[in-house]
Parts: C-alpha cells; structure tokens; sequence
C-alpha cells in the first residue's frame, strides 16, 4: 500500500520535480518490500517459487515507476 499511497499523494503536488520525488519514494518501497519477502523467505514462510514469483513482480512494478518517472521529465 505505500507504493500506491506515495503515488496518489504525489499525484496532488504543485511540481513535477515534487510529483517524481514521491515516485521514487514509490520505488524505494519496492525494494523494502523485496526485502521483507526476503526474510519471510529466509524464516521459512516463503518458498522459493513465490519469493521468485514476487521479487519479479516488484521488479516490474519498480521499472514501470521508473518510467513513468522519465515520461513526466520528458513532458513539457
């Protein structure tokens, strides 16, 4: 929920330098949570294939903001 909740509070700056700060806020999450999944993983709540399955998914998500990121740096 912090990606989301970073993205729609950015979504309200009054900047696109702003709005891209709560962007990589956004990202930043997405490595935190790369690393809770980790641990779970490392204490035996997590198999392997669904510690795969979400660090690719995250991974995805991160290059998604990161381009959305660039999109906003491109526009006028």
């Amino acid at each position: 929920m912090s990606k989301s909740n970073n993205i729609a509070e950015g979504s309200g700056s009054h900047s696109k330098a702003e709005f891209r700060n709560f962007l990589n806020i956004a990202k930043r999450s997405t490595f935190e949570n790369a690393n809770i999944v980790i641990v779970l993983s490392k204490r035996g709540f997590v198999n392997d294939a669904m510690l795969n399955a979400i660090l690719e998914r995250l991974d995805i998500l991160c290059r998604k903001i990161t381009s959305f990121q660039r999109s906003l740096m491109n526009k006028a």
